[in-house]
């Protein structure tokens, strides 16, 4: 991977860790922090007084430790849950992620009501600044359940959606999606294709089974059938999948003898394993579904120009 990757990677590491031992109710010592990950002390303190600062941090006697009671959960320990951990490490640890940035994003996904209305996978993003307002409308509209109307650029032209049902805005690998209902179907647009927001008058009564399927939902190609696919991943590209989920539902299905993995996993779309399949060209085949190897060799094939 890049020289890129590491620092983010280390990043996310060292805020889950400090995150995670203040969601135990554990009393931080910010000179024993930079000890242990090998940061200076200015580091250190920017992630408790800058990174983390949309968390009620209470200071005594130069040690950091987590006000369950001011921010509203008694004194009970372990609110947030690994999984919360984790994201809010992530997102702690980078900008650009959502329009308005930082503090006032985080303290919104800590607000259990607005947390509804946003779902985060993976931690990478795209930079959306200049679509503040758009963004927040739409996470009102969610809120409040109301029905929406929107223009939506699509390949052949922009194209007018209305009404549509607003559930989720959805953080896919770092791009923003709108999964909503329209026309009794569940979709998912690019938050960046959208514009000319209209928030309809009308209102809309959640179905729970379309938020639960959303809840567990891996990917954004929502109201597709799942596809099996298995790869043939050698040795370069094998620490990659084993450190990381890469595909819906994957595991590894065997270990070989020159260090190559067999990984299996589940599929809405091509498009959801072709870019990571070329990224690794050539560490990695298509063993099924049967012709995706093929349809893939052709199209680097019709790329470089080759017969």
């Amino acid at each position: 991977m890049s020289s890129k990757s590491a620092p983010t990677d280390t990043i996310a590491f060292r805020l889950t860790e400090i995150l995670r031992r203040l969601n135990e109710g554990k009393k931080l010592d910010p000179h024993a922090l930079v000890t242990e990950f090998g940061v200076n002390l200015r580091t250190i303190q920017r992630d408790l007084n800058e990174r983390f600062a949309f968390l009620e941090l209470e200071k005594k006697d130069g040690v950091y430790s987590l006000n369950h009671k001011r921010m509203g959960t008694g004194t009970g320990v372990g609110i947030l849950s690994m999984a919360d951990v984790e994201r809010f490490a992530s997102l702690a640890g980078l900008q650009g992620l959502h329009p308005r940035l930082s503090t006032d994003f985080l303290r919104d996904m800590l607000d259990s009501r607005i947390q509804n209305a946003l779902l985060v996978r993976g931690h990478n993003y795209e930079d959306l600044r200049g679509k503040e307002s758009l963004f927040e409308q739409l996470k009102i509209a969610i809120e409040q359940t109301r029905a929406i109307g929107f223009e939506y650029t699509k390949p052949d032209g922009p194209k007018m959606v209305e009404p549509a049902h607003p559930y989720k805005l959805v953080n896919q690998d770092g791009i923003w999606y709108l999964a909503a209902m329209d026309a009794g179907k569940l979709k998912s647009y690019a938050f960046s294709k959208i514009d000319r927001l209209l928030v309809l008058p009308d209102t809309f009564t959640p179905d729970p089974a379309v938020v639960q399927k959303l809840n567990e939902e891996d990917s954004i190609w929502l109201n597709l059938q799942k596809t099996e696919v298995v790869l043939k991943v050698a040795k370069p590209a094998a620490g990659y999948f084993e450190r990381r989920k890469l595909i819906g539902g994957q595991k590894i299905e065997k270990t070989l003898e020159n260090g190559g993995l067999i990984v299996s996993g589940t599929i809405a779309h091509p498009n959801q394993i072709l870019p990571i399949v070329r990224y690794w060209i050539p560490h990695i085949h298509v063993i099924s579904p049967e012709g995706l190897q093929a349809d893939l060799e052709n199209q680097l094939r019709a790329y470089l120009g080759v017969a």
